[in-house]
């Protein structure tokens, strides 16, 4: 059973016969199960599992590639959906000014000088 790691370093012509391998493979043990021949039950999990493994490397090069992205985004470093990080991220602007003031970060001086340049444009 290989890892999802090892699953994407091929690219994707490679990952798209892996994929057909295990799909056989999983028909095969259908077909076996069904026949009273399968010894190993559990295998017909894990490829199920290396199935919907394949299939999301493949959505998420696609989707990657749909925006434009070289890689998929757990790949470019983002940080992910919940994280404290990505809220800073998100944030608008005059979000972060009001937890900055909150927090003691800005002092009066240096908001007044952030209003009178607002102003000036």
């Amino acid at each position: 059973m290989p890892s999802a790691s090892e699953l994407a370093q091929l690219d994707d012509e490679e990952l798209a016969s892996r994929l057909s391998e295990y799909r056989r493979e999983l028909l095969n043990l259908r077909f076996q199960l069904a026949t009273s021949q399968l010894d190993n039950t559990a295998r017909l999990s894990e490829v199920r599992r290396d199935v919907a493994r394949a299939l999301t490397l493949l959505r998420e090069r696609e989707i990657a590639l749909a925006e434009g992205l070289e890689a998929p985004v757990h790949l470019l470093k983002v940080p992910p959906e919940g994280s404290r990080a990505r809220e800073e991220v998100d944030q608008e602007p005059e979000d972060l000014e009001a937890e900055d003031i909150e927090a003691g970060e800005l002092d009066e001086a240096e908001l007044d000088e952030e209003e009178d340049e607002e102003e000036d444009d």
